[in-house]
């Protein structure tokens, strides 16, 4: 080849290499913080995950071996499907529970997603395979205290389970795919998926069984929704009032709790007329409740105060800090 050909060839790819490499971009050191401020976030977030689902498998395991199994008792939803056939077929539980789930887990794809639909599937094969391999005494044979504590134990693992980000009971995920489609309330279509399955109860098994059944529904239901929406119950209060700076002193100092103040409109009049006010809102547990009332009765009768239920908080200043003295 020509050497000057040659030659322009070679300057050629050595500035085409050069600009590639000016192109590159390197992460900044503030980037690479944030990457790994990241990552230990979502290690830790999957790390805990891990350990309520592991904690609920093994809950949910001892409701079923220790207490509901033997004596027959059923749960609703996809775990009191799973009962109910094994209590008449006497197919082990432990098949049923992946068998049962199956379609829930197909749905939960669709629903909500990969990544829970993969968590979800997971936590159902741990659990029927603590069902399988992990040996769990009888406790009792009373048949009240069977329905009470069996669904005691159940609720509390299908509660740490999604506290996990995952089910191992899939009737939610169908309720919630139904209400979109139908236009319905979650709540009602549970209930109607339990009504067949305590009438099922009846007529296979017996009317006493079916009534114990629903007495360990109650128990696991109000153990979910204890575990699923916190320790502590707490009521978001809006606060609209002319003497708004005393009520944000009275919060802070008094009640040891954070505020939030906003600017709003308040209207009244025949005509409609608004003006410019601060609204006060502040988050605080059912207990203080009484105590923030009185306190603003105190301050300004006329007070518009709206009080709504919090499932639950994260963040800001929810632990109660020391009052002034």
């Amino acid at each position: 080849m020509n050497p000057f050909w040659t030659q322009i060839i070679i300057q050629t790819t050595l500035r085409h290499k050069s600009k590639k490499t000016e192109n590159k971009k390197y992460p900044s050191e503030y980037e690479l913080a944030k990457g790994h401020r990241e990552f230990l976030i979502t290690l830790k977030r999957h790390f805990k995950d891990i350990i309520l689902i592991t904690a609920g498998i093994f809950s949910a395991s001892f409701g079923f071996k220790g207490f509901l199994l033997t004596n027959h008792f059923i749960d609703g939803g996809a775990t009191g499907i799973s009962l109910l056939i094994s209590a008449l077929t006497n197919i082990p539980l432990y098949i049923l529970i992946i068998a049962v789930n199956i379609p829930f887990i197909v749905l939960a794809f669709t629903v909500f997603g990969k990544q829970f639909a993969i968590k979800t599937a997971l936590a159902i094969a741990g659990l029927s395979l603590c069902l399988a391999t992990v040996r769990f005494p009888n406790v009792t044979n009373d048949n009240l205290l069977v329905a009470v504590f069996g669904g005691f134990f159940l609720g509390a693992g299908i509660g740490l389970a999604v506290r996990g980000g995952s089910v191992i009971d899939g009737t939610e995920v169908l309720a919630i795919f139904l209400s979109r489609k139908l236009g319905t309330t979650i709540g009602d279509i549970i209930i109607l998926i339990n009504v067949v399955i305590f009438s099922a109860a009846a007529y296979f098994l017996s009317i006493e069984i079916a009534l114990y059944s629903m007495i360990t529904y109650l128990s696991a239901s109000k153990t979910l929704d204890f575990i699923v929406e916190g320790l502590e119950e707490y009521t978001g209060v809006t606060i609209i009032s002319s003497h708004n700076e005393k009520i944000r002193q009275m919060i802070i100092d008094r009640m040891g709790r954070g505020v939030t103040v906003y600017n709003g409109k308040r209207g009244y009049g025949k005509k409609g007329e608004a003006r410019e006010i601060d609204i006060v809102y502040t988050v605080i547990t059912r207990l203080e409740l009484s105590k923030l009332n009185v306190e603003i009765e105190k301050i300004d009768p006329d007070a518009f105060v709206v009080m709504s239920s919090i499932k639950d908080t994260k963040g800001g200043m929810i632990k109660k800090r020391p009052l002034k003295h």
